[in-house]
């Protein structure tokens, strides 16, 4: 009876195992789930780049924001940092944020790659890779597609084992092998072609279940069955180079990266839907914004080179996790819509009609079922323009796209944000820091503590040149080239040129362990011709060490493991007249920092009381509390030269606070125009200021008490003015169109504006900061703009003048409040009918 109760409960929970299971197929038109046909509308969060304590919260808010699918990529080189030695722990359990996914109700995409690019250091190839005898990557290289192919199936395997395929019942409804190598493939010829057949096929053969794809491989085409995805700022002109594949658009660029030394970026929330709604109005189906979370190179994985440590990329969620406003407002307003005319967008017939010859004015009838939904396109980037529509006219915003649900009201226009923008202001910790320090002594032959403890032990190297930096397989940024010389010759004379070609970003010098200079190339190259005059005595011996410093390995092009780093040609000594040279050679390698073997990070060791400021080579370290809340907490560096920061023993990633930006960049942010020829010359912030100065401290790593920070500085840093700081929300402000509903918020909650009968939506409550003053307010067609490139506000030429009194009444006091933008909130206004009215505010909380 046992058995047969046991038997039953087994037959049960396979049934219902195998009716939670999705079959996911696809045809011309979308993806299809059991039959029915979808629109995918995916956001990139990359499980790394944040703690698995925000994963919840970051997924929940995607949710919230209208997607329904999460995409990520699987970091090799993190998951395998030696050969054969794997690592799913915390934040890299990507097993456990794709089971999180799923527990929020959402699908997922896992591009496995294994090459990644993501800005990470090596393209997220282990560096162990590389020293694999005869090896190229990403061609038909045996030793590659063998261990491409092992990692890949470990990580398949893996997702199997946990039913994590939508048919076991799982999330992933795509997956992706190889990454952009159509961009490529070309330097590689016929091996080229080879190995992409490969790819295609040792993919299918994993029977995981669900299609495969590959981005940016449509010409020359991916192999059957893989579909194929585009890449880029804008894909509405893609057309899949098959007959089988969906329309597909795997990165949707929401900004971009910096670095060190660059302003920062913004891509316009109006840009990115223009972007979106034009895509789906010439039929696309599946999209994924890259990124809807930055997050953080925490550690040394910015690749590059010379990646910043914020991976913010200007995402609807801020790189703490909160929501960026307007941009995730306004995404939502538009996914909801989206989803809302779903199956007519699917299942009935489209016409699109263009109005002029470069096709840049256009109209789109989807009908299904006697029912229609409309698309007006403007590709216009100077003009609004004025387009018929069944017998209407409607104004066109320029570069814009407006969808009218019944092809009779506009709905939704791109380029009318109706989301508050929220301001976030750094709010410093009363706590006053109290510093201990440590100086770094460089690495001299021999060194006892290296003798016991060296990644690389005792290596001497007989060459001319001196070996790349890669050979520590990237346990450290920091590698010593050692050697010694002994100048003979009175030709030279008593005063010589030291020369060396250096491919990387930094060196430091030391002669008989003295550091006598520091160098560093532009932060746009990344290599540079060192020379530098000593003094010297004949017939002396001299200990020459050169440190070179990695900031993240290449992540991008063909054959970038072949880039050299550290010193790329042979060092020599040179005399004044240049008739003579000698080159070094019989270099020693050691990799690391000695402060590191001592555990300095972690606090070890005697550390004296005194501060040691503007030298370099010099570890600090203080303790600091919790700050109070749940705000985001971050650190202030200003004032710090460069290296790498721990909190507690993690490591949140190098700083470099001393590279500052250029001027160029921060004057206007016009949302109009191509962004991907244009972010580099608009729509920047921190101009003329710190790249990066405030570092991301998960509060996940925090105590409430007695948390110890440990910085090591290279250049030389004064540590007095750095701060331990919150990141709230200090104000909002908001331009939003008349006849809308518009719901602020101090909170970092779900915020929409909802025109009435869009689809029904409605505000929750925020709970926690209210509002405490209004700085702003006025019902007409007041000026200015806020957010990363601000322009104050000023009335225009008509207004109400209950506006004020209406809002402080609305929202003073609150938390939340919810406003209907029209003349009977805030009275008559004097604005004539060719106005555009719109409530512009700006509240303080």
């Amino acid at each position: 009876m046992a058995l047969r109760t046991l038997f039953l409960s087994l037959l049960l929970l396979s049934i219902c195992i195998l009716s939670t299971a999705l079959n996911v197929t696809y045809d011309s038109t979308s993806l299809l789930f059991d039959g029915q046909r979808k629109l995918v509308i995916s956001g990139a969060i990359h499980y790394p780049r944040s703690t698995p304590e925000m994963w919840p919260d970051l997924i929940q808010r995607a949710k919230d924001g209208g997607l329904d699918t999460i995409e990520t990529y699987i970091f090799w080189n993190h998951h395998e940092p030696e050969y054969r030695q794997y690592d799913f722990s915390g934040n890299l359990n990507f097993v456990k944020f794709l089971k999180t996914v799923q527990d929020n109700g959402l699908n997922a995409i896992l591009r496995i790659g294994p090459y990644v690019c993501a800005e990470w250091t090596y393209g997220g190839f282990p560096v162990w890779l590389k020293h694999l005898p005869g090896i190229v990557f990403r061609t038909y290289n045996k030793p590659f597609m063998s261990e491409m192919k092992t990692f890949t199936t470990l990580i398949v395997d893996m997702a199997k084992k946990e039913k994590l395929f939508a048919s076991q019942g799982g999330p992933i409804i795509l997956a992706q092998i190889e990454n952009e190598y159509g961009d490529i493939m070309g330097a590689f010829g016929e091996d080229g072609l080879k190995y992409l057949d490969w790819c295609a096929k040792f993919a299918v053969s994993l029977d995981i279940g669900v299609p495969w794809l590959m981005c940016q491989q449509n010409n020359p085409v991916a192999p059957p069955p893989m579909l194929v995805a585009c890449n880029g700022p804008y894909c509405d002109s893609f057309k899949p180079n098959n007959s089988y594949s969906p329309k597909m658009w795997t990165e949707n660029w929401v900004g971009w990266f910096e670095n060190w030394g660059q302003s920062v970026h913004h891509r316009p929330a109006e840009d990115v839907a223009f972007s979106v709604a034009r895509f789906f109005q010439l039929n696309g189906s599946v999209m994924n914004y890259y990124m809807y979370h930055g997050g953080t190179n925490f550690g040394r994985s910015a690749g590059g080179p010379l990646i910043t440590t914020s991976y913010h990329y200007d995402a609807p969620l801020d790189e703490y996790g909160g929501l960026n406003q307007p941009k995730w407002g306004h995404l939502k307003d538009l996914h909801l819509l989206l989803k809302s005319l779903e199956k007519i967008m699917l299942y009935g017939n489209s016409t699109t009609k263009t109005f002029d010859k470069n096709k840049l004015e256009s109209s789109t009838i989807f009908e299904f079922n006697g029912t229609k939904a409309c698309f007006l396109g403007n590709s216009h980037d100077d003009k609004d323009i004025t387009l018929e529509l069944l017998g209407k006219n409607f104004t066109v915003p320029a570069w814009s796209v407006t969808i009218l649900k019944d092809c009779k009201t506009e709905t939704f226009n791109t380029a009318k944000v109706r989301a508050q923008t929220s301001v976030k202001v750094r709010v410093p910790s009363r706590t006053n820091l109290q510093w201990a320090t440590k100086r770094e002594y460089p690495i001299h032959y021999k060194d006892p503590l290296f003798e016991k403890h060296a990644l690389i032990k005792s290596n001497v190297f007989l060459s001319d040149e001196a070996p790349d930096q890669k050979i520590a397989n990237d346990t450290s940024d920091y590698l010593w080239y050692m050697t010694q010389f002994t100048v003979h010759d009175p030709k030279f004379g008593e005063q010589i040129l030291l020369h060396a070609n250096v491919s990387g970003p930094i060196i430091h010098v030391f002669l008989n362990g003295k550091h006598i200079d520091r160098w560093s190339g532009s932060y746009s190259s990344h290599g540079f011709i060192y020379e530098q005059l000593l003094n010297i005595e004949l017939g002396k011996l001299y200990h020459l060490s050169i440190l070179t410093v990695n900031a993240g390995y290449a992540n991008y092009h063909a054959h970038y493991e072949s880039y050299v780093n550290g010193i790329s040609g042979p060092v020599k000594v040179v005399s004044q007249n240049s008739m003579h040279s000698m080159v070094l050679t019989k270099w020693e390698l050691r990799s690391g920092l000695g402060g590191i073997l001592r555990k300095m990070h972690l606090g070890s060791g005697r550390w004296d009381q005194s501060v040691i400021s503007d030298r370099p080579f010099v570890w600090f370290k203080t303790t600091f509390d919790s700050p109070r809340g749940t705000d985001p907490v971050v650190v202030d560096l200003l004032g710090m030269g460069k290296g790498l920061a721990w909190v507690n023993g993690f490591n949140i990633g190098r700083f470099w606070p001393s590279a500052f930006a250029n001027n160029q960049g921060c004057d206007s942010c016009d949302y109009r125009g191509d962004y991907g020829r244009g972010k580099d010359k608009k729509c920047r912030s921190e101009c003329g200021a710190s790249t990066q100065r405030w570092y991301h401290i998960p509060r996940s790593i925090l105590k409430d008490t007695g948390n110890m920070m440990v910085l090591f500085d290279e250049f030389g840093g004064d540590p007095s003015n750095v701060s331990i700081q919150t990141v709230p929300t200090g104000h909002i402000c908001a331009n939003a169109p008349a006849d809308t509903t518009l719901v602020l918020s101090c909170e970092d909650r779900m915020l929409q504006n909802v025109p009435p009968g869009m689809y029904g939506a409605a505000a929750t409550t925020a709970i926690g900061k209210v509002f405490t003053e209004v700085s702003f307010a006025s019902f007409g067609n007041a000026n200015g703009t806020c957010g990363p490139v601000p322009k104050p506000f000023q009335k225009g030429s008509c207004d109400s003048p209950n506006t004020l009194a209406a809002i402080k009444k609305a929202c003073i006091g609150k938390e939340l409040c919810e406003l209907d933008v029209s003349e009977k909130t805030f009275g008559t206004s004097n604005c004539t009918s060719d106005v555009a009215k719109k409530l512009t505010v700006s509240l303080k909380c």
